[in-house]
C-alpha cells in the first residue's frame, strides 16, 4: 500500500536541549523530497536496518505494487495512449504532424487553451533544439506535459488541525461516496481517528452505502434520515471535537453546478461548519468522473467559484476515460489533485504523480 499523505512536522521539545556530544551532528542535506510525505516515517540513520510495521509496506514488495499500479493506470488510459504514440513512429516533422497530433490532443480532452499550449510550445522545442526525430518530438512533448502538471501533484497534509474537516462535493455518479471509504481506509492506516457525516440527507441509498463503508472500516457516520445537510455536519463537528477525532469527511448531496438552489446549500453547509469551528473546513475537494470530459473543466470551474475548491479527486480512470482533461485543468483552473482513481479496490485510489501519468499517456 502507498503513502497517501504528508503529516505536518512534530516539533521534538527534546530537539532543543544541548547534547553531550563534542560536535553537532552533521546537517541533513535538503534534497528537496519530503521522506514523511513518501514513507509516512522519517528514514533511518545511514547503515541502519529498516523496521517494517502494520503501517508501513515491506520495501520488497513496493515494486510489485507500483508495477501493478502503474499497469492498470496504462490500461486505463490506452485508449489516449494509443492514439498519441502511433503519431509519432515513422513519422516526419511537418505540419502533417502537427495537425494530428492538434486533433489527438482536443479528442483526448486536453481542450482547447491546452492544446495551443502545447503545440506552440513544442514548435519552440523543435526549432530550438533542432529535433529531426519523431521520438526526439514525442520526448519534448512529455516533458511539456510533465511541467504542465506537475503543479497539480501535491500531497494532502494531515494533522494541521485538529480535528481537520474536510468537505467533499461533486455530481451524482462520479463516486464520491466509495473515495470517502477508501480515504477513510487509508487515513486509519496512517494512525488517523476518523468520523464521517452524511451530508446526502436527499438520497437515503447514500447514507446506507456509507454507513456500509463506515461499518467495514469501523468507523462511526453521523447520519440522519432527513433534516438540513448543514446541521449534520456541524453536529459531526462538534462530535470529533469532543471525542479528540482527527479527521471528519462531510459527504454532500450530489448535484449539478447548474442547480443554483443546492450550489447553496453546499455554501450553506461551508458556512456553519465553520461556525462549528474556527476556519473549517480545513479542505473542499471536489470528485470528478474522468469519464465525463470537457464538463469536467465546467464542474471544476463551477464548484471553485462557489466553494474556493482546495483539491480535487479524479476517479474512474479505468476505461473509456481520455485523461487529457488533467492538462486542460492544469491550464485553466490549476487546482492541485490529491488523487486518482482507476477502479473499485481499496489500492485503486493514489496520489496522483505527473511522470507517472505523463508515462502512461505517452509510453
Amino acid at each position: 500500500m502507498f503513502s497517501f499523505f504528508k503529516k505536518k512536522p512534530k516539533v521534538d521539545p527534546l530537539a532543543a536541549a544541548p547534547t553531550p556530544t563534542p560536535a553537532a551532528a552533521p546537517a541533513t542535506q535538503n534534497t528537496g523530497v519530503n521522506t514523511e510525505a513518501i514513507s509516512g516515517t522519517p528514514l533511518p540513520p545511514a547503515n541502519q536496518p529498516v523496521l517494517t510495521t502494520p503501517e508501513t509496506t515491506p520495501a520488497e514488495t513496493v515494486p510489485q505494487n507500483k508495477a501493478s499500479w502503474l499497469s492498470r493506470l496504462k490500461a486505463g488510459l490506452a485508449k489516449t495512449s494509443g492514439s498519441l504514440t502511433m503519431l509519432f513512429v515513422g513519422a516526419k516533422i511537418d505540419d502533417n504532424l502537427y495537425e494530428e497530433l492538434e486533433s489527438a490532443l482536443l479528442m483526448s480532452d486536453a481542450g482547447i487553451d491546452a492544446t495551443q499550449f502545447l503545440l506552440d510550445q513544442l514548435k519552440i522545442q523543435v526549432r530550438q533544439n533542432k529535433l529531426t526525430e519523431a521520438e526526439q518530438v514525442k520526448t519534448a512533448l512529455k516533458t511539456l506535459l510533465i511541467n504542465l502538471l506537475t503543479p497539480l501533484q501535491q500531497s494532502l497534509e494531515l494533522e494541521r488541525h485538529q480535528p481537520l474537516v474536510i468537505m467533499i462535493a461533486g455530481v451524482n455518479g462520479a463516486g464520491k461516496t466509495t473515495t470517502i471509504g477508501k480515504l477513510a481506509k487509508h487515513m486509519q492506516a496512517h494512525g488517523q481517528s476518523v468520523l464521517l457525516a452524511a451530508g446526502d440527507t436527499f438520497r437515503a441509498a447514500a447514507r446506507e452505502q456509507l454507513t456500509v463503508w463506515g461499518e467495514r472500516n469501523n468507523v462511526t457516520v453521523i447520519a440522519q434520515e432527513s433534516g438540513d445537510p448543514a446541521a449534520v455536519a456541524f453536529d459531526a463537528v462538534h462530535s470529533a471535537v469532543a471525542k479528540g477525532t482527527n479527521v471528519v469527511m462531510v459527504d454532500t448531496a450530489g448535484r449539478l453546478p447548474t442547480q443554483l438552489h443546492l450550489m447553496e446549500e453546499l455554501k450553506k453547509i461551508k458556512r456553519v461548519v465553520g461556525k462549528g469551528l474556527e476556519s473549517a473546513p480545513h479542505e473542499v475537494l471536489l470528485v470528478i468522473d474522468g469519464n465525463t470530459g470537457q464538463n469536467a473543466l465546467a464542474q471544476v470551474k463551477a464548484f471553485d467559484d462557489a466553494l474556493n475548491l482546495t483539491g480535487l479527486i479524479i476517479t474512474k480512470l479505468d476505461g473509456t476515460a481520455k485523461g487529457g482533461i488533467l492538462a486542460a485543468i492544469a491550464k485553466t483552473r490549476p487546482i492541485p489533485v490529491y488523487f486518482i482513481g482507476i477502479g473499485e479496490k481499496i489500492d485503486d485510489l493514489q496520489p496522483f504523480n505527473a511522470h507517472e501519468f505523463v508515462d502512461a499517456l505517452l509510453s
